[in-house]
């Protein structure tokens, strides 16, 4: 599934041809994906203009003149296409190549920039739902969101207070959509080897027992900002389907540390350890039991 790094390299691919551009046309060409789409679904985008693309952890967020916000999830194989004259786009990054399979195009936005927004995604896990804006923070799937890793809201301070005596590990903690928005298992992986701190670790150990946060939380929040940041740039780590919007394949994952390099050797100067997996709450986890402590 998508990352925040994947989804955000897909807003600013798709944010040219669509922000500020009305929907001139919408097809939803089959009645559902992961969930029924709404029965008003193409009438209620029909002429509406956007007015910004923007994302929320995993969501891209089309904001529309009507005051309505189209909501939309890549799911595991979802991918945005962009036709403007001859030119043939995908946003975004996946290791293994993005389907060219015309029959799973299941929604189609005709674009007054003159492109064409094609979603296609065979698996069908992705989803897309309008909702009014201002009934956004009562919307199942927004409630209960933490902060964004990129945000001001999600420093050191605040990651300790969340993980004060939580009885769970670190990684399963920084999975939690409520303790912070958008991290996934490669990035999660990443950040904690490279603040060499061991998914094995207690979350709790982010705080002392009086609450004051540990080096160990400064360390790793400085380290989830530098991957993040550097997977955006790099446009994504073109794992499974993802590619950006240009269509080329990301090169991100040449830059992972740990994840994926189960028997390799680490690469912490003078560690001499070897990146290990193991399976931890359903994921896979690499790293190194030498020095990720």
């Amino acid at each position: 599934m998508p990352e925040l790094p994947e989804v955000e390299t897909v807003r600013r691919g798709l944010q040219p041809v669509m922000e500020g551009s009305k929907i001139l046309k919408a097809e939803a060409r089959r009645k559902d994906l992961r969930f029924p789409f709404q029965k008003d679904f193409a009438a209620r985008l029909q002429g509406q203009t956007v007015t910004g693309l923007g994302r929320r952890a995993k969501y891209l967020m089309a904001d529309l003149t009507s005051g309505d916000v189209l909501l939309m999830h890549l799911g595991m194989s979802g991918s945005f296409r962009v036709l403007k004259g001859e030119t043939n786009s995908t946003p975004g990054e996946f290791h293994y190549p993005r389907s060219e399979d015309r029959a799973h195009d299941h929604v189609v936005f005709h674009m007054s920039s003159g492109a064409s927004v094609v979603f296609n995604d065979p698996r069908r896990f992705g989803y897309m739902k309008i909702i009014a804006r201002n009934e956004l923070e009562d919307e199942p799937l927004l409630a209960g969101l933490g902060p964004e890793p990129l945000g001001n809201e999600f420093d050191a301070d605040m990651l300790a207070r969340a993980c004060h005596n939580k009885k769970t590990s670190l990684k399963a903690a920084l999975l939690d959509q409520r303790v912070v928005a958008g991290l996934g298992n490669i990035y999660v992986c990443e950040a904690l080897y490279r603040a060499h701190l061991s998914p094995r670790r207690l979350a709790a150990t982010l705080s002392t027992r009086k609450g004051e946060t540990t080096d160990h939380a400064r360390r790793l929040v400085g380290e989830i900002h530098t991957v993040l940041n550097q997977a955006i740039k790099a446009g994504g780590s073109s794992l499974r389907d993802h590619r950006q919007t240009s269509g080329e394949l990301g090169y991100f994952q040449h830059s992972f540390q740990v994840y994926d390099r189960e028997g390799e050797k680490c690469r912490t100067p003078r560690c001499g350890g070897t990146v290990r997996r193991f399976n931890q709450n359903g994921r896979s986890t690499f790293w190194c039991p030498k020095c990720q402590k």
